[in-house]
């Protein structure tokens, strides 16, 4: 295990933030290299044509060893959406087929696929949340040979719900149908390897697990869906735009690989370096090092807030940087509020109080929260 790097971090010893799941704080190293590339641009006269790629090349260069693909394999995008509508665009449905989603799954991952049915006539199939918590075999009971595609989280966003995706992988293989994946909230923190699940697209926004800035994400497309067509044409997608000279020799051939599906304006002069900075230190701790730390973090918290009476998923169902504490009725209306005047932040979502720690957490802030939910447990009941 990890020990706490919350000196790496800018935040105040009276802050205990459990919520990496809505926004990461940024490494202090993150936060500098983004102020450096705004000055970057505060000074155009030091930038030369080789900066609109270095960076942004870096940055699909360490993503690609997060998930062990190679740098050609990975678009730049903006958004988890904007990684789902290029998926959406390039894969095909016919009407009497479906698109597998889990119940409550994030509206990223929904709304591009609704409009795909729409334009097709083919409908989504969603998949209730299984009463004994095992999503893998509930997805997995729920292919068929009509599924055309299934667009799937690793974890779900809500309580960490967890889906064995090389399974689903492998059965949605069988049967011909695509895998779709948003990991925005689990790659990071947890390992994935692509070459076992296998998608036919993978897409992470920068700003969650991922440690990086808002508006950058990455977009994985397999080797066989990089000769598809990209949602916006741009002049850095195109092949020889390193070439300023030659820029109005317009190309029809894209750059090569999955490339063509990034977005525009991808040399971005302050959050380019700062998603660098970020990939960088989290594959210097380790992957399968951060998700065991958090592992444990999240198991100590769930044994005790059992005490209190708050319900949990079962590790074996759920991702170990991830918990939901359930409460019977609901979270109380108050509680996030009182928590808050403690400087302690979590999130609410659906039944739950969703505690999703990092590597900046310690045991106080451990403490912390869980006495605060005893005491205000105890006035509210």
């Amino acid at each position: 295990m990890l020990s706490s790097q919350r000196p790496l971090f800018d935040i105040p010893d009276d802050i205990c933030y459990f919520n990496c799941g809505y926004m990461s704080p940024l490494l202090k190293s993150v936060a500098k290299a983004g102020v450096e590339g705004v000055m970057k641009k505060a000074s155009p006269w030091t930038l030369t044509p080789t900066d609109f790629f270095t960076e942004s090349n870096a940055a699909r260069n360490l993503f690609a060893q997060l998930i062990n693909a190679k740098a050609t394999d990975i678009a730049i995008i903006p958004s988890a959406s904007y990684g789902i509508s290029v998926a959406a665009k390039n894969l095909k449905i016919e009407v009497d087929q479906h698109i597998l989603v889990l119940n409550d799954q994030f509206p990223s991952n929904i709304y591009s696929w609704q409009e795909l049915c729409k334009e097709t006539g083919a409908h989504i199939k969603t998949i209730a949340q299984p009463l004994d918590h095992d999503w893998t075999s509930a997805v997995l009971g729920a292919i068929t040979p009509n599924t055309a595609i299934a667009a799937l989280p690793n974890c779900l966003w809500t309580d960490g719900g967890l889906l064995d995706l090389e399974k689903i992988g492998e059965k949605l293989r069988s049967v011909g149908a695509k895998l779709v994946l948003d990991v925005t909230q689990s790659l990071g923190a947890m390992p994935l390897d692509i070459q076992k699940v296998q998608p036919d697209f993978l897409i992470a926004a920068s700003y969650k697990w991922l440690l990086g800035p808002y508006s950058v994400g990455f977009l994985y497309a397999a080797p066989h869906q990089q000769n598809g067509l990209p949602i916006e044409h741009n002049w850095l997608n195109r092949k020889g735009s390193e070439d300023f000279s030659k820029l109005v020799d317009y190309q029809d051939d894209f750059q090569q690989g999955a490339v063509r599906f990034d977005m525009g304006q991808r040399a971005n002069f302050a959050l380019m370096p700062m998603a660098v900075e970020a990939l960088r230190q989290i594959l210097e701790w380790g992957v399968a090092d951060i998700y065991e730390t958090l592992t444990h973090r999240t198991s100590e918290i769930a044994e005790y807030g059992a005490k209190l009476g708050l319900t949990s998923v079962p590790l074996e169902y759920r991702a170990g940087h991830f918990l939901g504490l359930e409460f019977k009725g609901g979270v109380p209306e108050t509680l996030l509020k009182q928590l808050a005047t403690e400087n302690i932040f979590v999130s609410a979502r659906g039944n739950s109080l969703r505690v999703t720690p990092h590597l900046y957490n310690t045991d106080y802030d451990a403490d912390r929260l869980l006495n605060a939910l005893k005491k205000n447990l105890g006035k509210i009941s």
